[in-house]
């Protein structure tokens, strides 16, 4: 018989949600020895990734294990509750997301490949212990693909193959890093090391290329045609990267609009910039502007740092509070060509500091401060680095799970496009070629929501871009998207067919960065009417980011109480 006082007992030595989490941190770690790297927990860098089936399976029922753990958790106070149901919430989608194959699945940005070849951009290499662990982990990705190959295996024989668009793309991926990236990154090593660190490269890079010809020999002749993943599989991925469940069919109505008011706002901007002329007119006089040109990447790498640095400076202890240890972004020419741009977190220590990094695609060696000068924001300050760095720096009001594994998609992405036009707000984009760079993202982002679940869900296009673009009436196919794209999205050709592809095999992830903004928006504005004269802008992005990252639903709420 259960009694009052068992009970009480009972919760007195339950653990506390912090424990639960703490200790996930520490378990996530040892099965995942890729991600602390990237989260900077010490003990873990010569080790690997398990990526077959066992390993994945591990860490789903470490996620199983931990939410049973949660079921009896003690929350001390508001706060762990808080963290307890953004706990709940993340490793739930995690099961689903498992079991939908999605955690796992190839694609041209975020596989288990990238995964293998993108933890040593965040090695330290500063002593003769850590390249120790870089020749010892090298040595390791033969196995870790090779277990790649059992996990794609047995998804394409569960009747789960990747579709051949991606499984060919990664495969001239796995081509390109095979040819020279490993034995490059071997070179930069100390020499006492270099027979073993340019034999663990040797074997990297055969790895790789074999595991290309794997994909085109025996993955490709069984791999599916059609790109889209439908309604059931897209609302799974759809709730995990943006933490929320959506009207997919409202949402992708609201895409269409929203493109069209951003790019009426950009017609408006244009004539700022060339009087009774065009966008086109305007972007052609930009790109004619020689202080708005940039030779190279030598001098792209000089560019981003000193406008990082300067915005920094102009922002802290004025529109946001910076604490010191973020006060350091470093901005890099990333090692790869494949396009885009992104942001690496601070480790947890802070030695290892934020860093942004630029891939630019093969070809490409001329850029314009005009497109770029609102990415930089959004990858740095007031974007990525200051929400992460400053969930990272609050250990007073979170556990480690919330500093550093707790990441969506929508709250982060969605932060950073919102950080975007708040420094139009802010008067940092009052230069009207920086604020049509700054709507020219924005139209990005609202034209790859349309594509994104028109293609995925099997939409028609909609009769006004059949009208106004000239696209076949029906439903969405590769084709039309592509000429979609390159219709509303100013890039070269080669970095809007990576983008497609991206879409193509990332089902979900390109719409969080306009939902999450719209709801970023909204939130702000319901603070605005609740508090009336006392809002206080700079105290509302304060307590925002002090929440963490958690998922759209629970912001929403967490928000509207503040």
């Amino acid at each position: 018989m259960t009694t009052p006082q068992n009970t009480t007992a009972a919760a007195a030595t339950a653990p506390t949600v912090d424990e639960i989490a703490d200790a996930y941190v520490d378990d996530y770690a040892a099965l995942d020895p890729y991600i602390a790297t990237y989260i900077g927990v010490d003990g873990h860098d010569a080790e690997a990734t398990d990526l077959s089936p066992d390993g994945f399976a591990e860490r789903r029922a470490l996620a199983e294990r931990t939410l049973r753990a949660l079921d009896g958790a003690t929350a001390r106070d508001h706060r762990e509750q808080v963290a307890a149901d953004a706990m709940r919430e993340r490793l739930g989608l995690d099961l689903e997301m498992h079991d939908a194959g999605l955690n796992r699945a190839l694609n041209v940005i975020e596989s288990p490949m990238h995964w293998v070849r993108e933890v040593f951009d965040l090695m330290p290499t500063d002593t003769a212990d850590q390249w120790a662990n870089i020749a010892t982990r090298l040595r390791t990705v033969p196995t870790a693909l090779e277990q790649y190959r059992r996990t794609i295996r047995a998804d394409t024989d569960s009747g789960h193959a990747p579709a051949v668009r991606q499984v060919v793309a990664v495969s001239e991926q796995c081509r390109r890093l095979a040819d020279g990236f490993f034995a490059e990154f071997a070179a930069s090593g100390p020499e006492t090391m270099r027979g073993e660190l340019d034999a663990g490269a040797a074997g990297a890079a055969t790895a790789f290329a074999d595991f290309g010809r794997f994909l085109t020999d025996e993955i490709a002749p069984r791999s599916g045609e059609h790109d889209a993943v439908g309604r059931d599989v897209y609302s799974v991925a759809s709730r995990s990267f943006l933490g929320a469940e959506v009207d997919l069919d409202e949402t992708y109505e609201w895409g269409v609009d929203e493109l069209a008011r951003i790019e009426a706002e950009m017609a408006d901007v244009a004539q700022r910039i060339v009087p009774g002329g065009s966008v086109d007119d305007a972007v052609a006089a930009l790109d004619a502007e020689p202080g708005r040109a940039i030779a190279g990447t030598t001098a792209l790498q000089a560019w981003m740092q000193e406008l990082s640095d300067r915005t920094l400076e102009a922002l802290g202890g004025v529109h946001f509070d910076i604490p010191e240890p973020l006060r350091r972004l470093e901005c890099h020419i990333a090692p790869t060509r494949e396009g885009g741009v992104y942001y690496t977190p601070p480790s947890d220590d802070f030695s290892r500091p934020g860093r942004m990094w630029w891939s630019v695609p093969e070809g490409v060696d001329d850029f314009t401060t005009w497109r770029e000068t609102t990415t930089v924001f959004h990858e740095g300050v007031p974007g990525h680095h200051l929400q992460v760095g400053q969930a990272l720096h609050r250990r007073d009001q979170l556990n480690r799970w919330q500093r550093l594994l707790s990441w969506v998609s929508g709250h982060g992405e969605g932060w950073a496009l919102y950080a975007e036009r708040l420094m139009a707000d802010l008067g940092f984009l009052d230069d009207p070629g920086d604020r049509l760079g700054m709507l020219d993202g924005q139209r990005f982002r609202a034209a790859r929501v349309v594509v994104d679940i028109g293609v995925h869900l099997g939409k028609d296009v909609p009769d006004s871009l059949v009208r106004a673009d000239g696209l076949a009436p029906g439903r969405w196919t590769p084709d039309s998207a592509f000429t979609f794209l390159r219709t509303h999205c100013r890039m070269p050709d080669e970095s809007l067919r990576f983008e497609l592809d991206r879409y193509l095999g990332w089902p979900g992830q390109a719409p969080s960065y306009k939902v999450g903004e719209r709801i970023w928006l909204a939130a702000r504005e319901d603070a605005r009417r609740r508090q009336g004269d006392s809002f206080d802008l700079k105290e509302f992005h304060r307590a925002a980011l002090d929440l963490g990252s958690l998922g759209l639903d629970p912001l929403r709420t967490a928000l509207a109480r503040l």
